[in-house]
């Protein structure tokens, strides 16, 4: 295959709750026909990520074109993860016409277009260009993600923290390798909250890079796919934080899966992931529960102390009504009390 024919690869970053998830859904169902392909690196244990976006795409993007990666970071398992992978989805008929692949929440970028130099990888595909979500209601609080008072007090009462903060540095790598930044959450804001959300943005930004405001991320594909930038090319002129570093860690984040029994109540369950937030360091809970006498399956996604539900599909004849919900927070969680307080 020659460089012309290579299949470009978009690749969607963006911090815990962000909602890269939700942008791809939103592009898959509006494809109009262009055949597509998703690589979902997830962290956690449970394909949460993939389950959402399987179903949604019709046949612009069948379920077996969703390859989904949860062994560990994209960037930091190439060989073993990541070209294999590839492989697959470029073998598919008929072709795959665009690649979309979704970072880890806690993923840095430039290790991962940086792979695109490798021999198995650079003749075959090309990154179209680096999409960064961010979540502007968040940023319009002073915060990259979520509620995150809890560790704002934890820092200001310990002399020892570093003031830089690990998370914020996560958060800005990603800005700094985007050619695009997809400021999300327009629906919560403010016009002043906007203002503080684009200006957060930009102080990240080290050079000029398009910045689209959108609800629920419903960004147009066209705006999305087919920025042709060759990012690759380029990464190594964007600077991050970790660029010294011969290798990187989430050794700041800790999760784990808690399985739920059918519940009764979604309200009641929603207003506890709300409050183990405020008490229990929870950045992001994301998963499916089954409901008493509901035929379709509820997702629960939630943000800090942002939590959001709603009916997605029928579950399966063959699906046992099992809940499952991948937590994640800063290291050091009690998973004994998270789990106690899910279970109700």
């Amino acid at each position: 295959m020659t460089s012309l024919a290579r299949v470009p690869c978009t690749i969607v970053t963006g911090f815990l709750g962000s909602g890269k998830t939700t942008l791809i859904r939103h592009v898959l169902a509006n494809a109009n026909g262009r055949r597509l392909a998703v690589i979902v690196n997830e962290f956690g244990d449970v394909g949460i990520d993939g389950e959402i976006l399987k179903g949604c795409g019709d046949a612009a993007c069948p379920d077996e074109n969703i390859v989904e990666l949860a062994n560990g970071c994209l960037c930091c398992t190439v060989a073993d993860e990541f070209v294999p992978a590839l492989d697959a989805i470029l073998a598919r008929e008929p072709a795959v016409e665009h690649i979309v692949i979704e970072t880890s929440g806690l993923a840095l970028p430039k290790p991962l277009v940086q792979a695109f130099h490798w021999p198995a990888i650079k003749s075959r595909v090309t990154v179209d260009g680096v999409v960064a979500v961010v979540d502007g209601a968040a940023l319009a609080d002073g915060q990259v993600t979520g509620d995150l008072d809890a560790l704002a007090r934890q820092r200001a009462a310990d002399s020892a923290l570093d003031h830089d903060d690990p998370i914020e540095e996560v958060f800005e790598d990603q800005i700094a390798c985007a050619d695009l930044v997809v400021l999300n959450k327009r629906d919560l804001l403010d016009e002043a909250g906007l203002d503080r959300a684009r200006a957060t943005v930009s102080s990240a930004l080290p050079r000029a890079v398009s910045v689209v405001t959108v609800a629920d991320g419903k960004v147009d594909p066209a705006a999305l796919l087919g920025l042709g930038i060759g990012t690759e090319n380029d990464i190594d002129n964007r600077a991050t934080h970790h660029d010294l570093e011969l290798e990187h860690d989430h050794d700041d984040f800790d999760s784990f899966v808690v399985t739920l029994p059918e519940i009764a109540d979604p309200d009641s369950l929603t207003a506890r992931i709300a409050a183990l937030a405020e008490d229990k360091n929870i950045l992001r809970v994301k998963g499916f529960v089954a409901v008493a006498g509901k035929p379709m399956r509820l997702l629960v996604q939630a943000v800090g102390a942002r939590v959001s539900h709603y009916y997605d599909r029928p579950w399966g004849a063959s699906e046992a009504r099992a809940g499952n919900l991948v937590v994640i927070g800063l290291k050091g969680l009690d998973r004994d009390g998270v789990t106690k307080t899910l279970l109700g």
